[in-house]
């Protein structure tokens, strides 16, 4: 019996993605690696009447990739990985990726995580009173001043290049200046055109960057 009910409720799970294939206009996958529950919840109610996020296992979604009767959608496949979700919205592909990558927010460094970029200490007063905090940014190269009562970084400090390792001091320094260098969210890795038949891959959306070359060519 319990066989037979988890059966049929893969069979209901597979019938509404099927559903949501042949009604919507832009089926979009995304990674959701590393992305904590409350905020995977958090972002999906952000998306609300934009998108319909879902997280099937991988089988459900191949098997409702298989059962929509769209040819081109077995292509889709390979970019299917664990950890993956599955949007389905009437916005254009690039729109919704666009809203996935605006909806990110930042995170704390955790020891042994790869630098995104180089991160450095800015110069200026903190929040940090003169005890341990001296030694632990001493250790890390950063020069110090104390100023009413509390310590001011006297010039910046890049403690972690971009792709170097973050140890555990720096980590640390971070979390204590509340410097987050890491942003989580939904990152788009494929989206397919309903109306065109066309799957879109390695999707990049960066307005800043985008924006930044607009006015380098005018």
């Amino acid at each position: 019996k319990k066989t037979t009910h988890v059966s049929e409720k893969k069979k209901a799970v597979v019938s509404e993605l099927v559903d949501l294939i042949k009604s919507k206009k832009t089926i979009l996958l995304a990674s959701i690696k590393g992305i904590p529950s409350s905020q995977y919840q958090e972002i999906s109610k952000k998306l609300r009447g934009k998108a319909v996020v879902k997280f099937p296992k991988k089988s459900i979604i191949f098997r409702a990739l298989d059962n929509s009767g769209i040819e081109e959608l077995k292509n889709f496949k390979n970019s299917i990985k664990d950890s993956t979700a599955i949007l389905f919205s009437d916005i254009d592909p690039f729109e919704l990726a666009a809203e996935l990558v605006s909806k990110k927010s930042p995170a704390k460094a955790k020891s042994g995580q790869e630098a995104p970029i180089d991160i450095e200490i800015p110069e200026g007063p903190t929040d940090l009173v003169p005890g341990p905090a001296i030694s632990e940014l001493g250790a890390l190269g950063i020069k110090i001043q104390i100023e009413k009562g509390k310590i001011t970084i006297k010039e910046p400090k890049i403690i972690a290049r971009q792709g170097e390792k973050i140890s555990q001091a720096a980590a640390e320094m971070m979390n204590k200046l509340g410097i987050k260098p890491f942003s989580i969210g939904f990152i788009p890795i494929a989206t397919f055109d309903i109306n065109e038949r066309k799957i879109y891959l390695e999707i990049k959306v960066d307005k800043e960057k985008t924006l930044e070359e607009l006015k380098n060519a005018f």
